[in-house]
């Protein structure tokens, strides 16, 4: 089994693949303060409560925005699953042309959404990740990475408007009963999810002004299928997006 994991700055979400099918799959907190020890026995017990064992594991490939995560799962990965991780970054082949002033600016959680999108969905794409940050990705006819835009993800906005003001609370992110919210909750919970449904709607009219018509869009993340529901203009929804696209650049590098 291959073991995938993308570190997010919000959320770590891992799985195992047999083959090119994708079993169990955990979604838990990005900690900082967690040593690779405490990781470990986190990812064992995870695996063992799905009928898994450690030993099934043959391979291991990571993604990660979080820098000083990156070594602490290489680490798991060495000491608790007896493997050497593939870390996506330079030199590791990922079968996306990245068309960026400086590559080395794109998170690698992008290009692996990228890759995954080329392989599975076509392409022109624009990829929506509802992540920390929203983020739109466009990839061209020809699978080449070219860009894209990032805006605070809602969750920020959330926590914003709880932090910064004096009388709104914090709110759970679900659909109200209609846009003109009849009380603060309500108010702040349309605001959030219809005002981010009008920007990713706003947003791949301009991408599609640029890639053509015919461009994919393709919604990963958290929160993609609470605001794909108020919209047509994505068509797939993909909450493992990036974990799709670990294995398939795995392969690639075997």
């Amino acid at each position: 089994m291959l073991f995938a994991v993308d570190i997010g700055n919000t959320n770590i979400t891992f799985g195992l693949y047999e083959g090119e099918t994708l079993g169990p799959r955990w979604r838990i907190r990005t900690i900082h303060e967690k040593m690779p020890d405490e990781y470990g026995i986190l990812v064992v017990q995870l695996f063992r409560h799905r009928g898994c064992q450690p030993e099934q594991v043959t391979g291991a490939v990571i993604a990660s925005v979080v820098p000083p995560l990156t070594p602490i799962f290489q680490q798991v990965c060495r000491d608790y699953l007896g493997q050497e991780a593939l870390v996506v970054g330079a030199g590791v082949k990922t079968g996306v042309r990245i068309c960026y002033d400086n590559p080395h600016e794109v998170g690698a959680d992008r290009i692996v959404d990228a890759a995954a999108v080329r392989a599975l969905y076509g392409v022109p794409a624009c990829v929506v990740d509802f992540g920390t940050a929203t983020t739109f990705d466009a990839v061209s006819a020809e699978g080449d990475y070219l860009g894209g835009a990032i805006a605070p993800g809602i969750m920020i906005a959330a926590q914003a408007l709880f932090e910064r003001t004096a009388k709104l609370p914090r709110i759970e992110l679900t659909r109200p009963p209609s846009a003109i919210g009849r009380n603060t909750v309500h108010s702040m919970q349309s605001g959030l999810l219809f005002g981010y449904v009008g920007l990713v709607e706003g947003m791949v009219a301009r991408f599609k002004a640029e890639l053509g018509p015919q461009t994919r869009v393709v919604a990963t993340g958290g929160l993609a299928e609470l605001v794909a529901r108020e919209t047509r203009v994505i068509d797939v929804v993909d909450p493992w997006l990036t974990l799709h696209g670990l294995r398939i650049i795995y392969e690639l590098n075997r």
